[in-house]
């Protein structure tokens, strides 16, 4: 099911999306993986991830307040649809069949 494949970075936002529920959007998805994978994000490549996610139908965005420390704009907040759900799913069912077929011994260290 081709539809529903993610890539690594992707699986990570969308993670990190649901991890966050009711407070993401940009700034504190960016700070949530930098902080939980030691991994640094650029605002860039996490803006493209976020548009492609929300093109597929994963991630639905809506605006929350607008602030004064933003000049008036409001923060694009983040959800998962019921589609993105079934795409997280697919994805970790895949990895842990692909996981549960590996044999104990390819595992074994030899020496």
């Amino acid at each position: 099911m081709k539809k529903y494949q993610l890539g690594e970075f992707e699986e990570i936002v969308m993670l990190t999306v649901g991890v966050l529920y009711n407070e993401a959007y940009g700034v504190s998805i960016k700070k949530e993986i930098e902080t939980r994978l030691s991994r640094k994000v650029s605002m860039g490549a996490l803006h493209t991830a976020l548009k492609r996610l929300e093109d597929k139908g994963y991630l639905r965005s809506f605006d929350g307040e607008a602030t004064e420390e933003r000049a008036g704009r409001p923060k694009k907040y983040l959800q998962i649809t019921a589609l993105g759900k079934r795409a997280m799913e697919y994805t970790r069912s895949t990895r842990e069949e692909l996981w549960n077929a590996i044999p104990k011994i390819a595992f074994k260290i030899s020496g």
